[in-house]
């Protein structure tokens, strides 16, 4: 296959998707549908969001704009294992993307909570170009590869390095958003900042875990724009974690607020279990960037009104208020170039 007949499959994909959306189909609904017995996180309105995010994505145009600068034509084609992290629907599916566009065989090892939903858009996309029928496979057991792309945690990532070390990879570990705020937020801002932390239940990379906020800050403002968010509360998993989280706090003695589903207390970490966010102080714009930077290799993205000057790569995973969980075809996992990576094989 050429570059130009993959890119135009994957257009015709995201014209499919976005029309499967607009019109109710049957087939996606009882995906879904099974998606969320399987995994109770997995709503229909997450993997809506999710499945429409990439709709708006896999067009000509913007596919042409992000390979542009990568050799991917002569390739010689290889067989590229991928571990999927299962935390968020459809969070592999770049990596899916990535092997498939740059002319490799994709061998997809889904986890076991999330074993659906990728298939399925697979099978979306071998509709509309069947010559990748050869090239997409999905497995229990990684047996064949050439290169290896695993997402997982921080005590995975180190079986992975042991049993794939001999083989080109990218081994991506934990990491998570992180957002910062300076006092003058409006209640606009706040509120989408909402939606970085709310999405997904928290469960992804990309969502704020931790707030870097300036010294004296008075939390009311943070709350009121949380209020709107309120609807997470008829979500029984998520409020399973909040009442032990809060249960535990009032044990320990931690100080900590919360509003009855969010709960925020001060802790140097980045991550933080569902339903809290970590809180930061900082003294003045250097002492923020002199943390932010240090802890660079922790954070997946950074959510600020204002881009920082910052001395680390991090000053290139910076995003707007409420637009953590919508990166762009060239914003890399872990900011490792995934494309590079292929093209290089």
């Amino acid at each position: 296959m050429k570059i130009n007949q993959r890119i135009e499959a994957f257009d015709k994909l995201g014209s499919h998707i976005d029309s499967i959306l607009k019109n109710d189909d049957n087939e996606y609904n009882a995906i879904c549908n099974q998606a969320y017995l399987k995994n109770n996180w997995f709503t229909k309105a997450n993997i809506d969001s999710a499945i429409k995010a990439w709709s708006l994505e896999l067009t000509g145009s913007r596919l042409h704009k992000w390979i542009d600068g990568y050799d991917l034509e002569k390739l010689t084609e290889r067989k590229v294992g991928v571990i999927n992290a299962g935390n968020i629907p459809l969070v592999g599916f770049h990596d899916m993307l990535s092997v498939l566009l740059s002319g490799h065989h994709y061998y997809g090892k889904n986890a076991s909570d999330d074993n659906l939903l990728l298939p399925y858009i697979a099978s979306l996309l071998m509709e509309v170009e069947p010559a990748f029928k050869s090239r997409i496979h999905f497995v229990d057991r990684l047996t064949e590869y050439d290169a290896v792309i695993a997402t997982g945690s921080n005590n995975s990532a180190r079986y992975f390095e042991s049993y794939f070390g001999k083989v080109p990879h990218i081994i991506r570990k934990n990491r998570n958003g992180v957002g910062v705020l300076t006092g003058k937020e409006s209640k606009e801002d706040l509120a989408k900042l909402g939606n970085d932390i709310f999405q997904y239940f928290g469960l992804g990379c990309r969502n704020v875990s931790k707030i870097y906020v300036p010294e004296g800050t008075i939390f009311d403002p943070f709350f009121e724009s949380m209020f709107s968010f309120n609807g997470i509360m008829q979500h029984s998993k998520y409020m399973n974690n909040f009442d032990y989280n809060n249960a535990m706090l009032l044990m320990k003695l931690i100080p900590f607020l919360q509003n009855g589903f969010l709960i925020i207390h001060e802790d140097d970490r980045i991550h933080s279990p569902i339903s809290v966010v970590h809180y930061e102080k900082y003294k003045n714009q250097i002492d923020l960037i002199t943390k932010l930077d240090t802890a660079e290799n922790q954070i997946q993205c950074l959510i600020v009104k204002e881009k920082l000057e910052l001395k680390s790569d991090l000053k290139n995973r910076q995003f707007n208020f409420g637009e953590g969980q919508s990166p762009a075809l060239n914003d890399y996992a872990d900011g490792v170039d995934t494309l590079r990576f292929l093209s290089s094989l």
